[in-house]
């Protein structure tokens, strides 16, 4: 699933903001595996073992379901077993996870639960004495281009330490969390159905149609 032209439109000139907050404030640049904690892949349990999926209720992440997103829920569950017996591991809510592989690679979001991901995700834990993970969040989705130049190889993949090694403005946190309540603001308005424009558009529409009938309503000439 790739992101729709609203939400390209939107990580565009978030771009665009991020580099005006670079210029204006000068700001010093880091890597990010600097202002990680941790990181990790995921992995898959072993396809045919229904003791590792059926009725599962641990949380399981695909690439697909990485589509510039908040994540609480997913699609697919396994077991605990099928933890033991994988290289899934749990990740804790509030990390910003990046796509590895193929078509979805680059791709990010943000886990708002705690989850296990399958291998072709990259799951970073972001210090939060150094950075907010929204930021950085926000930074990984204006630095796409960037990331998908890093691709390789016939499937056009990704690994850690090509996005680790990443390069990202990093001012102060107050800065940052000016900047992510902006970023925030303007997602809200390009994104949310409830509250930004496609329900701007429609309340305008129905105005108009209000005046349009009144103005074009007229009373009956008494003779």
């Amino acid at each position: 699933m790739q992101c729709n032209a609203m939400q390209c439109n939107a990580m565009q000139c978030n771009a665009g903001l991020i580099k005006l907050f670079q210029y204006v404030f000068g700001i010093v640049y880091v890597s990010l595996k600097d202002v990680a904690i941790s990181s990790c892949s995921g992995g898959t349990p072993l396809k045919g073992h229904s003791e590792y999926y059926d009725e599962g209720t641990i949380p399981w992440l695909r690439t697909q379901e990485v589509t510039f997103n908040e994540i609480y829920e997913t699609s697919e569950f396994i077991t605990e077993e099928g933890l033991r017996n994988s290289a899934a591991k749990w990740v804790p809510e509030n990390c910003v996870i990046v796509a590895i592989s193929g078509a979805s690679a680059g791709r990010c979001a943000i886990n708002k639960i705690p989850l296990t991901t399958n291998q072709h995700c990259l799951n970073i834990q972001i210090d939060s004495s150094k950075a907010m993970y929204r930021y950085i969040y926000y930074c990984i989705c204006a630095s796409q281009n960037e990331l998908l130049s890093k691709k390789e190889g016939a499937r056009g993949d990704l690994n850690a330490s090509r996005i680790l090694s990443l390069t990202i403005p990093l001012p102060p946190l107050a800065e940052q969390e000016r900047i992510v309540s902006i970023l925030d603001r303007f997602d809200t308005l390009c994104s949310d159905i409830s509250s930004g424009l496609p329900a701007e558009i429609t309340a305008r529409q129905k105005q108009y149609e209000y005046y349009r009938d009144k103005l074009l309503t007229f009373k009956e000439k008494i003779k």
